[in-house]
Formats: C-alpha cells, sequence, structure tokens
C-alpha cells in the first residue's frame, strides 16, 4: 500500500470516502466543540453530551461506522489508507471504552474538566451573532459538568477511578474557573456588544462559574474519597493508550531500554555543546551564563509574541524557497498569547476554508515576563514550520484527495509530535540552529522529551530505575524530571502530574521521532541516488495525519 498525492489533482469521492465523511458528520454533531475546533457548521452553542448515554451514542456510532469500514472495498491506495487508519482509530476507541477508560477520565490537561472551557479559546468573536452563540453556550456549561460527573460517579460505583493526584490538581483548576472575577467574568466583560447582550453575556458567565463550582464540590466531596491512591495504570491499560497515542504498537520493554540509551545520548551532546558556549563549563554553568545574556532576553509579553512572529515568518519565507512545497494558504501562522495562564504550548489548526489561520499558543504562567530566546527558539519551529503547522496546514489544504476524517481528524500525537521533534533537528540540518546557545535550547526540549520516554514508561509499568536500582514511584518521577530539565518547580511539578495521569502521551513525541528518522532512513536507502529530502517530505505530509503503522506502510508498501 504505497500513497502518493498531489494537491491539484481532483480525485473521485469512494464508498470510503463516503463512509468517513459521514464519520465526520456524525462526530461534529455528537460534539459541537469539535465542530468549533475544525471550523464546521453545527450546533456551537452546545455542549456534548459527556454523561454514559451521550457515550453510548458515540460507541453505536462508531460501531455502524466500523461495519460499513469492514464490508467496504478499497479502489484505490488512498481508499486503503483510509480504510485501515479509520478502523484502527474507532476499534481502539472501542477498546478503551472496553477498558473502562472514560470512567476515570480526568487529568490535568487534557480531560472534560479542561475542554469543556478551553472551547472559548477558539470560538469566533468577531460579530454579535458570535457573541450571542457564546452566552447562550455558557449556560450550557454547567449541564456538561453534570453529565460528565455522571460518567466519573459510574465509575465510583465499579471502583474504576482517577489517581488521587489528578483530583487534587483538578480541583485547583476548577476553583479558578468558578471564581466569580474568573475567565468566564473576563470574557463576557471583554465583549463590545449591546447592552442587552451585555446582560446575557454576564448571567451566562455566572452560570457557567457556578457549574464549575459545583463540580469543584462533587470533586473535592465524591470523588476525592474514592479516588485510586497509586498513579500507575498497569501494562495492559497502558499498552492501549500508547496504541491510542502512537497509532503503532510498539515494544514497551525495548522502548524503555531506547529511552535510557537515548537520554544519556542528549547529556553527552548537551555537554560537547555547552563546552562550546564556555570553555570547560558543565551544561549547568553553561545555561547560568546564557541566562545572564541580555541580548538573548525578551522582556514582556508583547515582545515575546513580535519575536516569535518575526522568527516565524522568516522560517516560512525561507524555507518555501528551498526546502518545501508550502501553499499559499498555510504561509499564514499567527503566533498568540494564550488567555489562560496555564503554562502549556501548542498549535491550532487552520480552520477548512482558511478563515481561520492555523495559530501557534503561548499560555503564559502568572508572574512569567521575562523570556530566554535561545530557550525558545527551536520552540517555534516546533509548533510553526516547518512543525506542527506546515503538517496540518499541508493536510487541510490537500482537499482535493483527502477526505474531511483524513484531513482534519485523523492521527496522533506520536505522528504529529513525532513530526515536529524530527523538524527540529532537520532545522539542526539546515543551519538554523548554528548558534551553539540556540542548539543548546533545542537539546534541552530533546532531553526532556528523552527523559518523559523514560520515566513515563517506567512509572506506569513498575520498571526498574535506572539510577536506583528499584520499582520506579510516582516521587521518582518529580525527582528525576528535575534532574533532566532546566525548569523551575512549577513547570516540573505540572509536567510530571500531566504524566501520572495521561500515560503513554508523553512518550509519543520522542517515540514518533525515532519513527520518523526510521522512515525516511529506509526511504533513502530504498530510493538511492534519486532520494529528495523535498520530496520524502512532500509525499509524507501529503497522507494527512495517520497512526505511525500506517504511515510505514503507506510510505513502504
Amino acid at each position: 500500500m504505497t500513497e502518493s498525492t498531489g494537491a491539484h489533482e481532483a480525485r473521485t469521492p469512494t464508498e470510503i470516502d463516503r463512509i468517513a465523511e459521514d464519520w465526520v458528520d456524525t462526530l461534529v454533531t455528537l460534539s459541537p466543540e469539535l465542530a468549533t475546533y475544525i471550523g464546521a457548521d453545527g450546533k456551537l452553542d452546545e455542549y456534548s453530551d459527556y454523561s454514559p448515554a451521550g457515550l453510548e451514542a458515540t460507541k453505536q456510532a462508531a460501531r455502524a461506522t466500523l461495519a460499513a469500514l469492514e464490508a467496504a472495498t478499497p479502489v484505490d491506495d488512498t481508499d486503503r489508507v483510509t480504510k485501515v487508519d479509520l478502523s484502527a482509530e474507532i476499534q481502539l476507541q472501542l477498546d478503551l471504552d472496553a477498558a473502562g477508560w472514560d470512567a476515570r477520565d480526568l487529568n490535568v490537561l487534557a480531560s472534560p474538566a479542561q475542554g469543556i472551557r478551553e472551547i472559548y479559546d477558539l470560538m469566533p468573536t468577531a460579530t454579535e451573532d458570535d457573541w450571542a452563540t457564546i452566552s447562550r453556550k455558557l449556560t450550557r456549561v454547567a449541564g456538561a459538568l453534570e453529565g460528565y460527573a455522571e460518567t466519573l460517579r459510574h465509575g465510583i460505583a465499579s471502583g474504576n477511578t482517577p489517581a488521587i493526584r489528578q483530583v487534587r490538581e483538578v480541583l485547583t483548576q476548577v476553583r479558578t474557573n468558578a471564581a466569580a472575577d474568573g475567565f468566564f467574568h473576563e470574557l463576557a466583560t471583554s465583549a463590545e456588544v449591546s447592552d442587552a447582550l451585555k446582560a446575557d453575556l454576564a448571567e451566562g458567565a455566572r452560570q457557567a462559574a457556578e457549574g464549575y463550582a459545583r463540580f469543584g464540590d462533587f470533586l473535592e466531596n465524591e470523588l476525592a474519597p474514592a479516588a485510586r491512591a497509586d498513579d500507575a495504570v498497569g501494562r495492559e491499560l497502558y499498552q492501549l493508550l500508547s496504541r491510542r497515542f502512537l497509532g503503532a504498537t510498539i515494544d514497551l520493554d525495548e522502548t524503555y531500554e531506547w529511552g535510557i540509551e537515548e537520554l544519556q545520548r542528549m547529556v553527552d551532546e548537551q555537554t560537547r555543546i555547552a563546552d562550546q558556549i564556555l570553555p570547560g563549563a558543565s551544561v549547568e554553568e553553561a545555561i547560568a551564563h546564557l541566562e545572564k545574556d541580555e541580548s538573548r532576553k525578551l522582556r514582556g509579553r508583547d515582545a515575546l509574541q513580535a519575536w516569535m512572529q518575526q522568527l516565524s515568518d522568516t522560517a516560512v519565507d525561507e524555507l518555501s524557497r528551498t526546502h518545501f512545497d508550502i501553499p499559499d494558504p498555510v504561509k499564514k501562522l499567527e503566533c498568540m498569547i494564550a488567555p489562560t495562564p496555564g503554562g502549556a504550548i501548542y498549535y491550532t489548526g487552520p480552520t477548512d476554508d482558511f478563515s481561520r489561520p492555523g495559530r501557534m499558543w503561548w499560555s503564559i504562567p502568572e508572574g512569567v515576563d521575562e523570556f530566554d530566546t535561545w530557550r525558545e527558539t527551536t520552540t517555534v519551529y516546533h509548533e510553526g514550520v516547518p512543525g506542527h503547522h506546515l503538517q496540518i496546514g499541508q493536510a487541510v489544504y490537500n482537499r482535493a484527495q483527502l477526505n474531511s476524517w483524513r484531513r482534519l481528524l485523523a492521527g496522533t500525537s506520536g505522528h504529529a509530535e513525532g513530526w515536529a521533534l524530527y523538524a527540529e533537528r532537520l532545522m539542526e540540518e539546515l543551519g538554523y540552529l548554528d548558534d551553539p546557545a540556540d542548539r543548546l535550547g533545542m537539546l534541552d526540549g530533546q532531553r526532556m522529551r528523552a527523559a518523559r520516554v523514560v520515566l513515563d514508561i517506567g512509572v506506569h509499568l513498575g520498571k526498574i530505575h535506572p539510577e536506583t536500582g528499584k520499582v520506579w514511584t510516582s516521587e521518582d518521577a518529580f525527582a528525576f524530571m528535575r534532574k533532566n530539565v532546566n525548569m523551575n518547580d512549577g513547570f516540573v511539578n505540572f509536567e510530571v502530574n500531566r504524566y501520572l495521569g495521561w500515560p503513554g502521551q508523553a512518550p509519543s513525541y520522542k517515540v514518533g521521532q525515532r519513527i520518523w528518522e526510521q522512515l525516511r532512513a529506509e526511504v533513502k536507502v530504498r530510493e538511492g541516488a534519486a532520494y529528495s529530502d523535498k520530496a520524502f517530505h512532500k509525499r509524507a505530509l501529503d497522507i494527512g495525519g495517520v497512526g505511525l503503522d500506517t504511515l510505514k506502510t503507506a510510505l513502504l508498501g
């Protein structure tokens, strides 16, 4: 199965395309938040049904779509990729449901507890009608949270609950959202609309905050007493979650050992670069030296945003003329400061018609007002071009060949984040990180991602710690992370809590990079003198987001 596409060659839709399109329509109907995310028409003033009944409706729709795919016959390689990848994704979701994941799905970063609030970051606000939609949606926050609590209560009843650490951390987030002068109040008061709509927004904000307050009471009084003490999820569930985030089945034990070796390789490489920055210096000493370099400082959010935008624009301009075929609509990337202080840096893709461009978001923690360019140069390449923005924007642009599911929804963090880490190393190859300080910043991130492979698999599978010689504990995870990142304790605590509550996701970045690099090397050997990086990248990105096992098959046959 080898797939090659071209953005300007129209393709006649097939039965499998229709099934995939119908699946997207179904998901948009069941999840108005998803409609907002991809810019589709839908009931944007409503929420998904997070209750057991809502989850059952999604499960029934998934089974019907899976049956339709099984009965359909592919007519070409594009169909074969769609059938294999969509079938695998739906089956995995059903397997996770059978394992009871939804009933315990509460974590500090990517559960409905955050998503119900975060969708407002993407909702249009240009017109009075846009704000009216937001106003109506605000009145439904409480109901969405009540449905979610009902699902978590099913977990309590069956003894299938999240870890107490996640409950406590999420409770802190929820109490912040519940503040009378918090996010919802600020959202409502930011609207420049009629007095009547302002009043409606204020009432909606009050109801939304109260909804989060009641959800906080549920977390504190019902879920916390029933929560598990142990953070580890065990091998069986972890294997499912690893597949979810990679779209590939890996040998977890071999990957753990590779992670230990890769981490040491990053440490050795950092040590060599540190000596270039300050002869004879350790990594820590070189970092301390750089942190005193005023020429590498940015102060203030406006300065950070302007610097990100300028660096991104330069990369897009230069790479589009040399190393990549970048379509005109994909050349626009907006660098944004996120409206909430969570600390994450993330990317959101363009809408299907590019009316909302791709955006890189920086969520700056409270009190942080100083930034080091040497740390973050590689971050802009990771989130922008040639990282996430090129990858996702290219798939959205390729609508002549790819159905909506392939363009907008398919893929895994192993594919996307693996590509973004691959892109960082590629920018080093292309000379964009020749400054040793910028390269040390890149290695700082790569070292962190390697450490996460070891930590995540180690804790959740109860592996032997490479340094202590004893079985991993959650407390080991915090000490291990502090040793391998040059970040403050607030960052370390948030990151480790994320890994403990979202098993398998963090390793998917570095493991995905490994698979991308292996694929490139194998294609290069196969094609010999005819090989071209530019052609390889176009062919791979034109496939769109798929699981990494599907990507291997599509590229290698």
